[in-house]
């Protein structure tokens, strides 16, 4: 699991690739459409989709001439069941400092 993890982290770790992301989060979408706000150029935002495409992030389909782009959503899965699994390590120590803030108030 961790090459996978690897792999999505990184494919996610540029903030342009995010961005794309979460455009199609909203729906598929063409390479053409998923450039219009980046200040880029076709080619850049299309290497950008590509390292999504190779991260499993994004699958390409052919309509005649055009590709369209859209979100697969499993990599975001797995790095969600990974980082549930801090979440509730950090949720128990946040409960601890909690109580220990608590108690130490009342003696003020």
């Amino acid at each position: 699991m961790t090459p996978v993890l690897d792999v999505t982290f990184a494919a996610l770790s540029d903030p342009t690739r995010r961005e794309i992301v979460q455009r199609l989060a909203k729906g598929a979408a063409r390479v053409t459409d998923l450039a219009q706000p980046f200040d880029m150029s076709l080619n850049a935002v299309s290497k950008h989709v590509k390292v999504l495409e190779r991260a499993g992030l994004v699958r390409r389909t052919r309509a005649g001439r055009e590709y369209h782009i859209a979100l697969d959503p499993e990599p975001i899965r797995r790095i969600a069941g990974w980082a549930s699994h801090y979440e509730r390590f950090w949720s128990h120590r946040l409960d601890k400092l909690e109580a220990f803030l608590r108690t130490n108030r009342k003696r003020d």
